[in-house]
């Protein structure tokens, strides 16, 4: 197994148990988070869905980011991953939402370089966490390291929602 396949079946894996879903939004990588998650059998359990938002016009009518900021900035922009994340966790009527943008090349897009990328975490209880990415490699190589990447973000944050669920549960101690 690889490490994205293993780094989906955790995060699936600690959504079942949560009783918790996932919906995704992804531009630069088309589709290939889906991918990696519906490859992990039982995935049905706590994935709902994804919209593969490549162009811009489907950001702003479909996830709901703010036009005026793809006017202002492009669709490579930390805000609009944060955006699309909250979007698809709304659309898809999710718990969690994550989020691919960038540049996978050949070309800059956006004023922004080729390896540029924005990976974006939404929360169930409000809230987003956004990473920024400047990878190197081939078009494919800079597409599997942004899904590894959004994996791994969402990981670390159910990871740290679990913690603060506990710590509230034992009265803060």
């Amino acid at each position: 197994m690889t490490e994205v396949r293993t780094a989906a079946a955790r995060v699936l894996a600690l959504l079942a148990e949560r009783g918790e879903t996932l919906a995704v939004a992804e531009s630069l990588t088309g589709g290939l988070v889906a991918a990696e998650l519906t490859s992990v059998p039982g995935a049905s359990t706590a994935f709902r869905g994804s919209v593969t938002a490549y162009a811009t016009a489907l950001k702003r009518d479909v996830l709901g980011v703010d036009r005026a900021l793809l006017a202002e900035r492009g669709a490579v922009d930390p805000e609009v991953a944060r955006q699309m994340a909250a979007g698809a966790r709304t659309a898809l009527g999710a718990d969690w939402g994550i989020a691919t943008t960038g540049v996978a090349g050949p070309e800059p897009q956006d004023g922004r370089p080729v390896g540029t990328v924005f990976v974006a975490v939404s929360r169930p209880c409000g809230g987003e966490k956004v990473a920024a990415l400047r990878l190197n490699g081939s078009r494919a190589e800079i597409r599997r390291e942004s899904v590894r990447s959004v994996l791994a973000l969402l990981s670390g944050e159910l990871r740290e929602n679990a913690r603060a669920q506990d710590t509230e549960q034992n009265g803060g101690n």
